[in-house]
């Protein structure tokens, strides 16, 4: 709802957009089974990971809230018009923090640029799942080929 009015300006200040969301536009969040916000970003956040950390955890505790976080990796330590954010972190250490604050959140982490994914809790998810089935299949082809063998 009220996302579609809002403008883009230059803020990272993460706790406050989450307690907007959280404390104010989840008015009616006793009636849903479960919700999710997505955050989409390209950078750090102003505050400490550790603070948000623990908001995070509290705020989903409760009702049955999710944080999924979307990092967008742009050109190393810059933003587009070239200057380097008043809060900086390599991408590796932006990823890492969204990854402990997405755990406090029991939500999902994608991390992707230009180049494609760089990590993404579904496709790694996905990946497990398919790994399991092969072994299931290789242990039943096994299984099958030794049966034969005794007939």
């Amino acid at each position: 709802r009220w996302v579609l009015s809002l403008e883009c300006r230059g803020s990272r200040n993460f706790i406050s957009a989450l307690r907007r969301a959280v404390e104010v536009d989840f008015r009616d969040k006793d009636k849903h089974k479960s919700q999710g916000l997505y955050l989409l970003t390209t950078g750090i956040p102003d505050q400490e990971t550790h603070t948000i950390s623990a908001y995070v955890a509290e705020a989903c505790t409760g009702f049955d809230l999710q944080l999924h976080v979307c990092l967008f990796s742009v050109t190393e330590g810059t933003d587009s018009s070239g200057i380097i954010p008043a809060h900086y972190a390599s991408p590796t250490e932006t990823a890492n923090a969204f990854k402990e604050i997405v755990q406090a959140a029991g939500g999902r982490f994608h991390w992707f640029g230009e180049a494609g994914i760089f990590e993404s809790d579904d496709i790694t998810s996905i990946i497990s799942e398919m790994e399991k089935a092969k072994n299931y299949s290789q242990k039943c082809a096994f299984l099958v080929e030794s049966l034969k063998q005794r007939s």
